[in-house]
């Protein structure tokens, strides 16, 4: 017969993985073997899946992506070395949590664009500087990167955004005003740009 004492003093499984996985992590870090630390983080628009590197933030993920695809991407074009670790992704979750609650402008982050290259990777510096409640048109955002033709590679830019709200490319619209497409739907984009324009 079980006593409350035997239930208090009774192994908690998910306390146990919880540090074991935590020690594991420092371990993995401490050895120089984790590339790529991930965890989930709850947002208004669906759970968020953040990856980081140690130079810094290199995916943020919608769970349109599908989490488990940008894991396996992860692996594959970084390194297979990936774990779960929350507490190396604290600020990052925080930053999201003061943007969301509408008390951050800007995200004070390393960031790790190594998977954006050539022209891609120029757009997202542009898509940096548009400021907090404004937005840019696709063909100002190409001309400011140096090849004002290119407006559909600025929309593939975008589209392949691997930090989006923090590279906020949600600030990108249409000439005409319109919003366009984004990859965590049109619904989430909307409700970016009146959360910061309120």
């Amino acid at each position: 017969m079980t006593t409350p004492l035997d239930a208090l003093l009774a192994p908690d499984p998910a306390t146990d993985l919880a540090r074991l996985t935590d020690r594991l992590v420092t371990q993995a870090t401490e050895a120089d073997l984790l590339d790529v630390a991930h965890r989930t983080i709850d947002s208004p628009y669906g759970p968020l899946l953040a990856a980081a590197t140690p130079a810094g933030l290199v995916r943020l993920a919608f769970a349109l992506e599908d989490h488990d695809v940008v894991l396996d991407r992860l692996a594959a074009e970084i390194s297979p070395r990936v774990l779960a670790s929350s507490r190396s992704l604290d600020p990052v979750a925080r930053q999201l949590e003061e943007y969301f609650a509408g008390r951050r402008r800007a995200f004070d982050l390393n960031l790790d664009l190594r998977l954006a290259h050539g022209f891609r990777r120029q757009v997202l510096d542009h898509l940096r500087e548009v400021p907090y409640g404004r937005t840019a048109t696709y063909t100002a955002i190409a001309a400011a990167s140096g090849s004002p033709r290119a407006v559909r590679a600025v929309g593939s830019a975008c589209a392949t955004n691997p930090i989006p709200i923090v590279v906020p490319c949600h600030r990108v619209v249409r000439t005409d005003g319109t919003i366009g497409q984004y990859l965590g739907g049109t619904d989430t984009k909307k409700a970016l740009l009146a959360m910061e324009a309120a």
